[in-house]
């Protein structure tokens, strides 16, 4: 049904398949691993973070795993199509990346410290790609939910990129703008790792510290 032309290239939204209205799914009301709701309105105390890291099984289990997060989902972002499917996602037709929602109590855990896990969770130097996993939708990105976030994110990347140069790696690729709609995952890639332990899991970092402290988001 889907070729492989927008793998390694981005669709425009006319490019795009148009997707629907409503989703196809429920999302579960609650996280298997922090038994907190997956689903919004959250605490006004707690504040979101979006990332695409590769593969999102592994990536929200990185970030479950962080304390001071308050309950992780799954889902797709930085795309046209509304309420994609998997399959869609994959197909590189949708523009979406596999991301990971992160809600957080900023008292016990900064937007920095979390930057600091996705930065070293993953290769933010491979384009569409992360390892063996090759296509659009695995691309490394940054989705900010305000402008602090935003300047934090830049900063980290700029603080990031000549101790990444000096390591050997290339450019950082990652794509840092701010945060769109968020379309949940199916429910069965909600927390997958805990439901299967002996998963796969592609994600890897590069072993390359990242500084943090380099800058404040507020908000």
């Amino acid at each position: 049904m889907f070729l492989n032309r927008f793998k390694t290239k981005l669709p425009t939204a006319e490019e795009a398949l148009p997707g629907r209205d409503q989703p196809e799914f429920t999302v579960p009301t609650q996280h298997t691993v922090l038994g907190k709701p997956l689903l919004g309105p959250y605490p006004e105390d707690l504040q979101v973070a979006d990332f695409g890291l590769g593969c999102f099984w592994g990536a929200e289990r990185r970030f479950w795993q962080t304390p001071g997060v308050w309950t992780t989902l799954v889902g797709y972002q930085g795309g046209h199509t509304r309420n994609p499917s998997y399959e869609e996602v994959c197909s590189g037709h949708t523009g979406h990346t596999e991301a990971v929602r992160v809600v957080f109590d900023p008292a016990l855990v900064s937007y920095e410290q979390l930057l600091k896990v996705f930065w070293e969770a993953h290769d933010p130097t491979e384009g569409f790609r992360q390892g063996n996993d090759i296509g659009t939708q695995y691309r490394s990105a940054i989705y900010t939910h305000s402008p602090a976030q935003q300047a934090a994110a830049i900063t980290s990347r700029d603080a990031y990129q000549p101790i990444l140069t000096k390591a050997g790696y290339g450019p950082i690729t990652t794509e840092i703008t701010p945060a769109g709609p968020f379309y949940p995952a199916e429910p069965y890639h909600q927390q997958y790792l805990d439901k299967n332990p002996a998963g796969y899991c592609g994600i890897g970092g590069t072993g390359v510290a990242c500084p943090i402290g380099v800058a404040k988001a507020d908000g």
